[in-house]
């Protein structure tokens, strides 16, 4: 498993990741917050406080969080994901 030790919020709810291994690259969730956990990070402010954890994985204060390997592949399959 590879793990993120990076990540930066940008405008229109992306991520810009950089994982162990130095791939790196912008994920869009504009189109994925939904539900009970992901539907509160349409909140600019909430979206804002995402880190890294101790596992290298992305998480918020709410509880929610990605599997950075489903990242890794989406990153890795495509040159951008926006």
């Amino acid at each position: 498993m590879r793990r993120v030790i990076a990540v930066k919020t940008e405008p229109e709810w992306k991520l810009d990741v950089t994982f162990s291994d130095g791939t790196r690259g912008i994920v869009s969730l504009k189109d994925r917050l939904f539900g009970p956990v992901f539907e509160p990070l349409r909140d600019p402010i909430l979206f804002s406080q995402a880190r890294v954890d101790e596992f290298g994985t992305i998480c918020w204060p709410n509880g929610a969080d990605l599997d950075s390997d489903n990242l890794y592949e989406k990153l890795t399959t495509t040159s951008r994901v926006a």
